[in-house]
């Protein structure tokens, strides 16, 4: 069993937690006692914050539906496909018919460049909500 030091991925905190790994696998975790955000602490959702990592529903690659079914794709694929889903409703019914949430779990940089793809769109329709 080891201790491996991370970050909690629940909100924008940064609270340090140590995964409990036994035999390559994820089974619990710990707060991280000298990490300086949250010196030793965790909360509700950070305690159980691995119980996601092996979890047998969790994604773990890009789905489009084609003839009515997931089905698994590339990134390459998804991402082309999304691009064209979002140029086409940008051309059909203009910028305002799209909109971007951005996220407390992701970093501020991450946002921020959210916020620049919304506005390249042409689209104002961007918020935060630090409770997603």
């Amino acid at each position: 069993m080891k201790l491996v030091p991370s970050i909690c991925p629940y909100c924008g905190t940064g609270c340090g937690m140590l995964l409990i790994v036994k035999d390559e696998k994820v089974v619990g975790v710990e707060p991280w006692e000298r990490h300086p955000i949250n010196e030793g602490k965790l909360c509700l959702k950070g305690w159980s914050a691995h119980q996601f990592v092996h979890h047998p529903g969790r994604l773990t690659s890009p789905l489009i539906r084609k003839n009515g079914e997931l089905v698994e794709v590339s990134w390459d694929e998804a991402l082309d496909f999304t691009a064209d889903k979002l140029k086409g409703i940008v051309a059909e019914h203009g910028a305002d018919a799209v909109g971007f949430l951005a996220s407390a779990k992701c970093t501020n940089e991450e946002n921020y460049v959210l916020q620049k793809f919304c506005r390249y769109l042409g689209s104002p329709n961007v918020d935060h909500c630090a409770r997603l």
